[in-house]
């Protein structure tokens, strides 16, 4: 895990405290609130219906049990003791005071965290793969690229004030865990023609009001020039990319209304002309960053575990949990662990402070005290060896998070909508937690596979539904809420917007038209056939039947 030098310390420090004299002043009446948001927005911090948000950045979603016990803490202290980790791996604050943001800011500060350029038009927080350096199918740990892209990217000169934020998503392999192909520019390590590091790079994906998957614009960046290409990119957006309209802002418009190859030669200008060795990536510099990320000091161990097997064979429920929740290591006797933030009727992606803390403990005895946040509001224990994840599974249990449903109909993608967001028009807490309730039996949800359902209480798509196999969001109809179902999203290598099946349905009808849905897969489905491929071979109108058929009869 990387470790802050001076720069870093000295950075943060010198942010927190010129934070703190502009909340004075907020509070004073000295900045009206126009003037005080931009510069909150800069520190993470929004303005929503009830109260302020913090918005907390967990670099590539890795952080550490030091961490974690010092989020519990500003959970337990300035808010109402919990956190909710959103799809950035970040974990936001709902209920914070305008006074304490200082002092939660200069407490994360303490333990190399802080809330920098989480929120407005800049580059932010960039993601990975959940299970980088773990994984077995990895050509290279991508986590290494992402710090190098942290450190150059924040509080850059040139790219503060953008036309709108930037997303960045990088993986190591060829399945992408990262859903690399919704970001403005999506990066996959490959094998470069000299056999070294390269990059394969998509740009111009994103959701929200005009959502876009990303396109292929280079099919192997050398690793030594990925910052000159990334400016390059930047460049050209920032140069050619509206400021007039903010719904057509994104980099996304601007790929779409040029066209691929117009926009492709409009970057290999800006390249062409940069001082490439200002921005060339040492080969020392590459070597001592990829030395905090070695892997731990594991054990030679078997591939098989006797502990593991009888645990197997003696409790279900165990087993149930290892088949959904345990994932393959590319060390032998090594396993990586999701640990599910799903429970039956619970708010996708909350906490308590009491499980952070348990979770911090868990992670210093189970996993070389390394935690990581989801792209899916989960949380992962990456390096458990496998005749310990029984003992770790019963410990789950104990607080309450052994939910054995990682990629599974009730692990359901959602923002916190209406409850807290200003920008929602309906709400999608609610709505998950009747899902789960409904779908809440576990051997349903096992026959069902995995199906990955997504909910947003808006547009802005915060919880990604067009790339849900189900997506669900909520629109404002005459000011009463209503929810419009897609099919056939996807946010993997096959990346895919999900097509809308009908007409919006309130609020009581979207729980039964998902499962009508997931009935209808059942009735068509072909063996070994999951829920995505079964939309793909027949299209979304069984689905839109299964859905409307019965509506249109109760209507009669």
């Amino acid at each position: 895990m990387y470790r802050y030098d001076e720069f870093d310390h000295a950075l943060v420090r010198e942010r927190v405290e010129e934070f703190s004299d502009q909340v004075a002043r907020r509070a004073s009446g000295a900045l009206t609130e126009d003037e005080f948001k931009p510069l909150r927005l800069m520190n993470g911090v929004y303005l929503q219906l009830h109260a302020y948000m913090l918005r907390v950045a967990i670099p590539y979603g890795t952080f550490n049990s030091r961490q974690m016990r010092r989020l519990a803490h500003i959970a337990r202290t300035y808010d109402k003791g919990y956190g909710h980790f959103t799809t950035r791996t970040n974990i936001q604050y709902n209920w914070p005071a305008l006074t304490d943001l200082p002092s939660i800011l200069s407490d994360l500060a303490e333990v190399e965290m802080h809330a920098i350029q989480t929120s407005g038009n800049c580059i932010r927080n960039t993601t990975t793969d959940v299970f980088a350096g773990a994984a077995d199918d990895e050509i290279e740990d991508p986590r290494p690229w992402c710090e190098i892209i942290r450190q150059w990217s924040t509080i850059h000169p040139e790219f503060s004030f953008l036309p709108r934020k930037f997303k960045i998503a990088v993986i190591g392999a060829e399945k992408d865990r990262a859903a690399i192909r919704t970001h403005d520019v999506g990066l996959q390590i490959v094998r470069g023609a000299d056999g070294g590091t390269a990059f394969r790079v998509f740009v111009g994906g994103g959701q929200g009001r005009l959502p876009h998957i990303g396109q292929e614009i280079a099919s192997r960046v050398p690793a030594a020039d990925l910052l000159a290409y990334l400016t390059a990119i930047l460049r050209a957006w920032n140069l050619l990319g509206r400021r007039d309209n903010i719904h057509k802002a994104r980099i996304k418009i601007l790929v779409a209304s040029v066209g691929l190859e117009a926009f492709r030669e409009e970057v290999d200008k800006h390249y062409a002309t940069l001082r490439h060795e200002d921005l060339r990536i040492p080969e020392d510099e590459a070597a001592r960053i990829q030395a905090y990320f070695a892997p731990p000091p594991f054990e030679a161990l078997p591939k098989a575990s006797a502990p593991f097997d009888r645990a197997l064979l003696a409790d279900p429920d165990f087993a149930r949990f290892a088949r959904n929740n345990v994932r393959r290591h590319r060390q032998s006797g090594y396993a990586s662990v999701v640990v599910s933030l799903k429970p039956v009727g619970g708010v996708p992606g909350d906490i308590t402070a009491d499980q952070m803390d348990a979770v911090a403990d868990l992670a210093e005895r189970y996993s070389f005290d390394e935690l990581r946040a989801a792209y899916e509001q989960n949380l992962v224990l990456p390096h458990v060896k496998l005749d310990e994840v029984p003992a770790l599974w019963r410990a789950l249990h104990e607080v309450g998070l052994a939910t054995a449903n990682a990629d599974l109909a009730t692990d359901v993608i959602a923002c916190p909508g209406l409850d807290y967001c200003s920008l929602a028009n309906a709400r999608s807490i609610p709505v998950a937690q009747a899902l789960s309730k409904r779908l809440a039996d576990m051997d349903y949800q096992e026959k069902l596979g995995p199906v990955r359902i997504n909910m947003s209480g808006c547009i802005n798509a915060c919880g990604h539904h067009h790339v849900g196999h189900i997506g669900v969001l909520g629109v404002d109809r005459k000011g009463e809420e209503y929810y419009q179902i897609t099919v056939g999203g996807s946010p993997d290598e096959q990346a895919a917007l999900g097509d809308i099946v009908g007409k919006s349905l309130p609020a009581d009808e979207v729980v039964p038209a998902i499962q009508r849905t997931l009935d209808r897969y059942l009735e068509i489905r072909t063996d070994g056939e999951r829920f995505i491929d079964t939309v793909r071979r027949v299209g979304p109108d069984p689905f839109r039947d299964a859905i409307y058929e019965t509506l249109d009869a109760a209507n009669a």
